[in-house]
């Protein structure tokens, strides 16, 4: 476990951040709705906002880590938390859907500052313990999902536009508190001039796809990242649609997915990783992971999906795990741009997967629930995971980056 003061304070800062997020999933689809003029307008409404924040933070997490790397993680932290309030307070008071368009595509490249908590975490902790301090991150991410999803949708019951008030309100006092209690991590800041290049997310991932040991790992990334963006971005329109359910058993059901993250990352990670050789936990997460989309793609009744989701949890120790074998591969002046190439890929593939999975929410809008082919989004989800695992055995990560025995 992170134990140094600088590490309680960038988690804590963390938490905040991704508890105002938190509080809006519930209820973006159904605000959406109040100013559509049909479902299915909802639905292109949902995908165009959906899209263009993960492209927002594709283009921007490179640069941003590259930034940090310069600058300091400090004053790139605080202005993106304070650029994420702003944005979030713009729905809470317009009804416009191009200006909630335009303040998602803003607040996509503002939250693109979990990178430069990443890479925060990375200058305070040592090689031996970066995977468990990692998987601290997505704990943190999972307390905040507990709470946020939950709250937002019992908030959102009769206003959908109350949850982004308050997240609005939440980011704002998280940038008040890191502003005065939040040190700086970063010793030697780089010396690299600033260019084009350094900030083109795909010059960034180039760059890191020449590392032989890295490459292989990007495609697992590519490949895990889409199956979970596409479940996160279809989740709340196919609950409604498949089962009739409502913004707050959407939350309960984030609420249960939040819990076993936060067990998974915080508490299961660090004990497996001290056992466990990289290969082996990417391989059990995968694994855990592609059962639990298949179950859900089969359930025929909303019933079924919340032990799914404890199961779909364990894929949490991948992420962590991939990112400590990247980050152990570089220097500490390198930390923000070589976390916000990959990081990049998780925005990426959330710009892709509402693209895929807009159009395959047709099939669960048009099927009986019992019917099959309602899981549509869910096999293809759980046909990338699977792609993953194959990918894994064949070119399994690293042990002379990542082993840490």
């Amino acid at each position: 476990m992170v134990r140094t003061p600088a590490a309680g304070f960038v988690l804590a800062c963390v938490f905040l951040d991704a508890l105002g997020i938190g509080l809006i999933i519930p209820v973006l689809p159904r605000l959406i709705g109040t100013l559509a003029s049909s479902p299915d307008a909802q639905a292109s409404w949902y995908g165009a906002i959906m899209v263009s924040y993960g492209l927002m933070q594709f283009f921007s997490a490179p640069a941003i880590g590259a930034i940090s790397d310069r600058l300091g993680r400090r004053p790139v932290l605080l202005t993106g938390i304070l650029g994420l309030a702003v944005m979030m307070l713009v729905p809470a008071f317009c009804d416009s859907l191009w200006l909630i368009l335009l303040s998602r595509i803003l607040g996509g490249a503002m939250s693109s500052n979990i990178v430069v908590a990443q890479a925060y975490i990375a200058d305070v902790t040592d090689e031996s313990s970066r995977t468990a301090a990692f998987g601290r991150i997505g704990a943190i991410f999972g307390v905040a999902f507990i709470l946020g999803p939950a709250v937002g949708g019992m908030l959102g019951e009769t206003d959908p536009s109350r949850p982004f008030l308050i997240a609005g309100i939440i980011c704002a006092l998280n940038f008040l508190y890191g502003l005065f209690v939040l040190p700086e991590s970063l010793r030697a800041p780089a010396r690299d001039p600033f260019t084009l290049k350094r900030f083109n997310p795909f010059s960034s991932l180039l760059a890191l796809s020449r590392e032989r040991m890295v490459l292989p790992i990007l495609f697992v990334i590519t490949l895990y990242t889409l199956s979970q963006s596409l479940m996160q971005c279809t989740w709340a329109l196919y609950t409604e649609f498949r089962y009739g359910w409502t913004p707050k058993m959407i939350g309960i059901s984030i609420f249960v997915l939040g819990a076993a993250i936060t067990v998974t990352q915080g508490w299961i990670l660090p004990r497996l990783s001290a056992r466990l050789t990289p290969t082996q936990l990417v391989f059990t997460g995968l694994f855990c992971g592609f059962a639990a989309l298949i179950g859900i793609g089969f359930s025929t009744a909303g019933t079924f999906l919340l032990p799914l989701l404890a199961l779909f949890s364990l894929m949490g120790v991948v992420g962590p795990t991939l990112q400590s074998v990247i980050s152990r591969t570089g220097s500490p002046t390198t930390q923000g741009v070589r976390l916000g190439a990959a990081s990049s890929l998780n925005s990426f593939t959330g710009a892709v997967s509402p693209l895929l999975g807009t159009p395959l929410l047709f099939f669960t809008s048009q099927s009986a629930p019992t019917d099959p082919s309602a899981g549509t989004p869910y096999f293809l989800a759980a046909l990338l995971v699977l792609a993953a695992i194959i990918l894994t055995l064949i070119s399994p990560p690293s042990a002379e980056a990542g082993n840490t025995h």
